[in-house]
């Protein structure tokens, strides 16, 4: 194995447990998961993150809610899912998220669909969108120009989590739709450059 490729694994690290607090039947990964029933687990109920920032889902293959996954530890399920008013209760797949760049991260919203209308760039984290002028409580359209980035449906980084990538789709989310398999709105109130 190269040396860039050995670097480059031992940026991402997780650690996942099939009951909370750090119980039962564990594993560690280096690299992604799209199906943890395939490792003879029911469920993923309690994480530690060592290195790099994750995106879990709620089903196999990357489907299903999102939900960021930090450098730290997360005991039980309400430390990943946060106030999302949608109660799911483990993760069943997860990947890093290779283009974390928290110090140079750009974003560019826009107030219509394939990228029409009117926009704001944005280099910075923000709990309400409407209070630094975001006139609307939904976001159509978005581009990540460089980074990673997860948008939430409600102001103070709550609700439904949407893992926003420079590398996936281009960085291009031309509708809702292609923000997560799980959304079923443009509704974007706060947005956060994701940790590395």
């Amino acid at each position: 194995m190269n040396t860039q490729r050995m670097e480059e694994i031992g940026q991402w690290k997780i650690t996942v447990w099939e009951e909370e607090n750090f119980q039962g039947k564990h594993c560690e990964f280096i690299m992604e998961c799209q199906n943890i029933m395939e490792r003879g687990f029911h469920k993923i109920r309690s994480v530690k993150v060592e290195n790099g920032p994750w995106v879990g889902f709620e089903y196999p293959e990357y489907l299903g809610q999102q939900f960021i996954l930090e450098k730290g530890d997360y005991p039980r399920w309400e430390a990943w899912s946060g106030n999302s008013g949608y109660r799911t209760e483990h993760m069943v797949s997860f990947r890093p998220i290779r283009c974390a760049n928290h110090s140079d991260s750009k974003v560019t919203l826009y107030d219509c669909e394939d990228f029409q209308g009117r926009k704001f760039e944005m280099c910075d984290d923000y709990p309400s969108l409407q209070a630094m002028g975001w006139c609307s409580k939904e976001v159509p359209s978005i581009k990540v120009n460089s980074g990673s980035w997860v948008a939430y449906q409600y102001p103070g980084y709550r609700g439904y989590q949407y893992i926003l990538e420079r590398d996936r789709h281009n960085g291009e989310y031309r509708n809702y739709n292609e923000y997560s398999t799980q959304a079923h709105t443009n509704q974007i109130q706060s947005i956060r450059r994701i940790q590395h």
